[in-house]
C-alpha cells in the first residue's frame, strides 16, 4: 500500500445525494474570483500598449530581477531544507533533553512575517544596534573603520531572514512522514547494520520526499509573494519590479508583463513539486503501525542536538520577539497608544474578520459541492480555488485591479446616466477590493481545512439524515457544522491571521484613507523609523503565536 493510500477515503454518500444549488454555485464562484485576476492580467500584459514596452522590460528589468529571484529562491530552499529536515529529524528519531519542548517550539518562527524580521534583523545587526554597541564596549573601537561587521541589506542577509523565518514550513511536512515511518522497516535496516547516516539519507529521506516537495513549494511561494524584506535589504526581485514598475514608473502594462514572467515561475515550482511528489509511492505495513522508537542521546551526541534544534528557535523566534518587546517597553510605547493606532488596529481586525467569515463560508460549500455532488467538474473547480494561494500578493493585486476598477467604472457610469448621482470607486475605494484579494489568496486554507474536518464524518450520517427527511442544506447545518467546527474555527483563524500579515497585496490595494498594522509597520521602516512601529509589529507577532502553535501540536495538517 502506497504512503497516499495508507487512509482508505471514506465513502461518498449516496448515489441519490445531489449538493444545494448554493454550495454548487459557491464552488463556480470560488474557481471565477481564482481565474479572473490571472486571466485579467494575461489581457493586460498582451493589450497593444505593452508591446512597446517589452522591449525595454527584457533588456534592462527582467534579467537583473530573474537572477535575483532564482538565486534568494535557491538560497532560501537550501537553508529551509537543511534546517528543517534536519530538526524533524532529530525530534523524531532521538531522545534528548528538551526534544518535547523542540518539537513545537521549532514552528514558532512561522509566527514573524519576513518584513518585521528582516527590519529587526537590520536594526539588531546596525552600528547602533546593542550588537553592534556591545562588541565596541569590548574591544575599544569608536567607528566602522576599525572593524568590519556583516551587513544584513544585501542578498545573502535576505536568504538568511527569509530562510530562518520559512523553514517551519519543511519542517511541519518532513516531521509527520519522519513520525509516520514503520518500525519493522527502520529496525530492519538497523538489523543489517544500518547507521544513522545510511538510515537517514536511504530510508528516512527518499519515505519523505512528497513531503519534503509539498513543504518547500509553501516556502518558495512565500518567498516569491515577499516584498517588505526584499525592498527593505536591497534585494531587486520580481516581486519588487512589478510594485516599482506599476507604482513608481506608472506602467500598469509593464507590471503586468513582469507579473506574467512571475506566474511562469509559480507554474515552474507547481510542476516540479507535482513531479516530486508523484514520482516514487513506498509501502508501509498497515498491520505493523508501530512507531519508530527513539533513540536516547547522551553527553556531548544530546547537547548537540540541543543546540541544533535551539539555534533556528533563537534567532528565528526568540530575538525578534524578545527584540520587540525590548523596544516597546524601553521606549515605553505601551503608554502611547493614541486613537490613529486604535483605529488602525480596528481596521485591520475588521478586515480580516469580513474576509475570515467570507472565506470560511465559501469554502464550506465549495468542499460540501465537493463531498456531495457527482458532477465530474466539482472537483476541477475545488482545485483551481485552491490556487489562489500560489498567487504572489503583488501579482493577485494587480490582476485584481483591472476588473475591479472596470466595475466600479461600469456603476458609475450607470448610476450617473439613471440617477445622476456619481457613486465614486465603490470596490477599490472602500476597502471591499482588498477583502476580495484575501478572500482569493487564502481561500485554499479553509478549503483543506474543512475538507480535513470533514473527513472524520461519516458519510453514514449524511444518509441517516437524508434518511429522515433533511435536505442538503439541513444536513451542513445541522451535522458537519456541528462536527467539524472545530477544524472550521481553526481555518477561519488561520486565514484571520494571515490577513493581519499581508502586506503586498494590502500596500497595492488599499485606499489611500485606510491602514492596517503591516502598512503602519512598513511605513514606519520605510522612513527609517522602525523602532516607533515595535508596538504595532509585536501586534501582528502575538497574533500568529496561537495559530503557529495548533500546526505545531497538529503534525503539519495546513502543510
Amino acid at each position: 500500500m502506497s504512503l497516499n493510500a495508507t487512509i482508505a477515503p471514506a465513502r461518498r454518500p449516496s448515489l441519490r445525494w445531489r449538493p444545494s444549488t448554493r454550495f454548487i454555485w459557491a464552488s463556480i464562484l470560488g474557481a471565477i474570483l481564482v481565474a479572473l485576476p490571472i486571466l485579467a492580467l494575461a489581457w493586460t500584459a498582451l493589450s497593444p500598449a505593452a508591446a512597446e514596452i517589452w522591449p525595454h522590460l527584457a533588456a534592462n528589468v527582467i534579467p537583473v530581477a530573474l537572477m535575483n529571484t532564482v538565486a534568494l529562491l535557491l538560497g532560501v530552499g537550501l537553508l529551509c531544507c537543511l534546517t528543517g529536515v534536519g530538526t524533524a529529524w532529530l525530534v523524531t528519531q532521538y531522545e534528548f533533553p528538551g526534544r518535547a519542548a523542540f518539537e513545537w517550539l521549532l514552528v514558532l518562527p512561522l509566527a514573524i512575517p519576513t518584513y518585521i524580521t528582516a527590519y529587526i534583523y537590520v536594526e539588531f545587526l546596525g552600528f547602533q544596534g546593542p550588537l553592534q554597541a556591545a562588541f565596541r564596549a569590548l574591544t575599544g573601537y569608536r567607528s566602522l573603520r576599525d572593524y568590519w561587521f556583516p551587513d544584513p541589506r544585501n542578498l545573502a542577509g535576505a536568504i538568511f531572514v527569509m530562510g530562518i523565518v520559512l523553514y517551519p514550513y519543511v519542517y511541519l511536512s518532513v516531521r509527520a512522514l519522519f513520525g509516520l515511518q514503520s518500525a519493522t522497516i527502520v529496525e530492519s535496516a538497523r538489523t543489517l547494520g544500518a547507521s544513522r547516516w545510511p538510515l537517514f539519507w536511504r530510508i528516512g529521506l527518499p519515505m519523505a520526499r512528497p513531503a519534503l516537495a509539498a513543504g518547500l513549494t509553501l516556502a518558495l511561494l512565500e518567498t516569491l509573494n515577499d516584498i517588505g524584506a526584499s525592498e527593505y535589504l536591497g534585494v531587486r526581485s520580481l516581486t519588487i519590479s512589478i510594485y516599482t514598475t506599476w507604482l513608481n514608473r506608472n506602467s500598469l502594462e509593464g507590471a503586468a508583463q513582469i507579473a506574467c514572467v512571475m506566474l511562469v515561475m509559480v507554474i515552474m515550482l507547481i510542476a516540479v513539486e507535482a513531479r516530486l511528489r508523484g514520482q516514487r509511492r513506498f509501502a508501509i505495513s498497515v498491520r505493523q503501525p508501530r512507531a519508530v522508537g527513539r533513540r536516547p542521546l547522551k553527553g556531548r551526541k544530546a547537547l548537540s542536538a540541543g543546540l541544533a534544534c535551539a539555534l533556528p528557535v533563537l534567532l528565528g523566534a526568540a530575538l525578534p520577539i524578545g527584540f520587540l518587546a525590548s523596544e516597546v517597553l524601553t521606549r515605553g510605547l505601551l503608554f502611547k497608544i493614541d486613537a490613529a493606532l486604535l483605529g488602525n488596529l480596528g481596521n485591520a481586525m475588521l478586515l480580516s474578520g469580513i474576509a475570515a467569515a467570507l472565506v470560511v463560508a465559501l469554502g464550506l460549500g465549495i468542499v460540501a459541492a465537493r463531498r456531495h455532488g457527482r458532477e465530474s467538474w466539482l472537483p476541477a473547480l475545488t482545485r483551481i480555488a485552491s490556487l489562489g494561494y500560489a498567487l504572489p500578493g503583488t501579482v493577485l493585486a494587480l490582476g485584481l485591479l483591472v476588473p475591479l476598477a472596470g466595475f466600479d467604472n461600469a456603476l458609475a457610469n450607470t448610476m450617473r446616466a439613471w440617477f445622476g448621482v456619481n457613486p465614486g470607486l465603490v470596490l477599490i475605494g472602500s476597502g471591499a477590493a482588498l477583502v476580495i484579494a484575501y478572500v482569493v489568496r487564502f481561500l485554499a486554507i479553509a478549503i483543506s481545512g474543512i475538507e480535513s474536518g470533514l473527513s472524520r464524518v461519516s458519510p453514514r450520517l449524511d444518509d441517516a439524515a437524508r434518511a429522515l427527511g433533511a435536505n442538503a442544506n439541513e444536513v451542513v447545518r445541522r451535522v458537519h457544522w456541528p462536527l467539524a467546527r472545530p477544524a472550521i474555527a481553526a481555518a477561519a483563524l488561520l486565514v484571520f491571521v494571515d490577513c493581519l500579515k499581508e502586506l503586498p497585496a494590502t500596500l497595492l490595494l488599499r485606499p489611500l484613507n485606510l491602514d492596517t498594522l503591516a502598512t503602519i509597520v512598513y511605513g514606519h521602516a520605510s522612513r527609517g523609523v522602525f523602532e516607533d512601529g515595535a508596538l504595532a509589529a509585536l501586534l501582528i507577532v502575538l497574533a500568529g503565536l496561537y495559530p503557529a502553535i495548533i500546526l505545531a501540536r497538529a503534525g503539519g495538517t495546513r502543510a
